[in-house]
């Protein structure tokens, strides 16, 4: 039988809104302060609004056009590099407490900590110990932090998810016997770690409506639907979760994969949209040539372009952006049938597909293994060609090159010209270095200063913003 531990789950609250805030010399609990880029347009998406535009009931996700006119805010452009410093510079301080081995970065803003071995260290208990860093973190920092403690990983999650924030010192407690008392009963069960609407909308077909209700069900039950996933299910309805810090630090992936995705700043018509989707895999051959790897798998995603976003206002965006679901015909879901409405606790959203109508692409096996610029773009091509609808307006693009290995196992057949591939891989490797000595942009394509096209623009972004 294993020996109880004790996990931290560390939290910085509303991060990016947070370190904004700091650097106006704001208070983020009494004044309102937006990070979204207004240039972008009103539904661009606020990556996080102050605590004190919470207690205004506007959620943390919304878009600019949800902020009600009255509410006066602060809207700051993202600073993505400042942030990822800020949060190196937090998590440089749990290291002076504990070993880098008994923490699991889960984000940019949230951790897990194995406090066990330090509680005896330290002389303090999991309350005191949560308090100490988090004391830091603000003396430090500037950043409010809340916490869960928990006996396992999945418990610390819940209790900083769901406990937390009703404690007067905003650090929640669970182990398996609080856990039934305090959370069995709680609504939504979307604020359950891994339980996202489409899992609640499959639980609620059987009446689970929470935890308790899941672990009412019979496990055939749960297996006929989720398969695998069930044994989670079942694990976290009784408050038990097996994995440790040491087991996540050990993973290995059987296969790895690169993927490289945008929104595009407006609707795209095909031809400009199969340029962006050229410049995309420019940038990834890029990466695969620089990491030495190549892959032998290729995925496309395409998504379009919506009327409406559920609000009344006609407002062009992303399928599966909206932050209410999406629904036919610009149609919010308060004007549908009963029935085709899905209540998770966080909005109404359309049962079906998340998003309205189904993305096009596909996967495709490549039948060798490879990282030349030309092959790659060619397969692209006609798995775009092929898929895409050419009638509708396309808003969002996802590429992925999938079951990565070192370049040395690279294939070829006997129509390739070795040659003219060894030729491409050289000037690949020359791009490579220019712009890791020079910059992204220091070479670029002529397609790439087109009216439409992106890449310059992202080049200069960090995580798809600005840097």
């Amino acid at each position: 039988m294993p020996s109880a531990r004790t996990y931290l789950c560390i939290d910085l609250k509303s991060f990016y809104a947070s370190v904004e805030c700091r650097a106006r010399g704001l208070d983020p609990f009494v004044d309102n302060l937006v990070v979204a880029d207004k240039e972008r347009g009103p539904t661009t998406i606020c990556l996080a609004i102050t605590p004190a535009m919470k207690a205004l009931g506007i959620p943390n996700r919304c878009r600019l056009f949800d902020i009600p006119e009255e509410v006066s805010y602060v809207a700051a452009r993202p600073r993505m590099r400042r942030y990822m410093e800020v949060s190196a510079q937090i998590y440089s301080i749990y290291l002076r407490y504990v070993s880098a081995q008994d923490v699991h970065v889960y984000s940019i803003d949230e951790c897990f900590i194995d406090a066990t071995p330090y509680l005896g260290l330290y002389g303090m208990d999991a309350r005191s110990f949560a308090k100490e860093l988090m004391g830091a973190v603000q003396d430090e920092a500037g950043i409010c932090a809340t916490a869960g403690v928990g006996t396992n990983l999945f418990l610390a999650k819940v209790a900083l998810d769901v406990t937390a924030k009703h404690a007067p010192d905003n650090i929640g407690f669970l182990d398996e016997e609080s856990f039934k008392r305090q959370v069995w009963f709680h609504r939504p069960i979307t604020d359950i770690w891994s339980i996202g609407p489409g899992i609640a909308r499959r639980l609620a077909k059987y009446g689970a409506l929470d935890l308790a209700g899941v672990a009412a069900l019979r496990p055939e039950t749960l297996h006929k639907e989720f398969g695998v996933v069930a044994e989670y299910l079942i694990d976290h309805a009784w408050g038990q979760e097996p994995c440790t810090i040491a087991d996540i630090r050990g993973y290995e992936p059987d296969s790895h994969s690169l993927v490289n995705g945008q929104v595009l700043p407006g609707p795209y018509g095909f031809e400009d949209a199969r340029m962006v989707l050229g410049e995309m895999v420019d940038a990834s051959v890029l990466e695969l040539v620089e990491k030495g790897l190549v892959c032998d798998r290729i995925s496309l995603s395409v998504g379009y372009a919506k009327a409406s976003c559920g609000s009344g206002r006609a407002f062009d965006v992303a399928e599966g952006e909206g932050a209410g679901g999406s629904s036919p015909e610009g149609a919010s879901a308060d004007d549908l049938e009963p029935d085709e409405v899905f209540d998770g606790g966080h909005g109404k959203r359309r049962r079906g597909s998340r998003f309205g109508t189904a993305p096009t692409g596909g996967m495709r096996k490549l039948g060798r293994r490879t990282n030349s610029r030309r092959y790659l773009m060619e397969r692209f091509g006609e798995l775009f060609d092929e898929t895409t609808d050419r009638s509708r307006p396309v808003r969002r693009l996802s590429i992925g090159m999938g079951d990565l290995l070192p370049e040395e196992h690279a294939t070829a057949t006997l129509f390739d010209d070795a040659e003219a591939e060894g030729r491409e891989h050289r000037l690949q490797e020359a791009l490579v270095a220019v712009r890791g000595k020079f910059g992204r942009n220091a070479l670029i394509k002529a397609t790439s200063l087109q009216e439409k096209a992106t890449a310059c623009e992202r080049n200069n972004q960090v995580g798809g913003h600005h840097a």
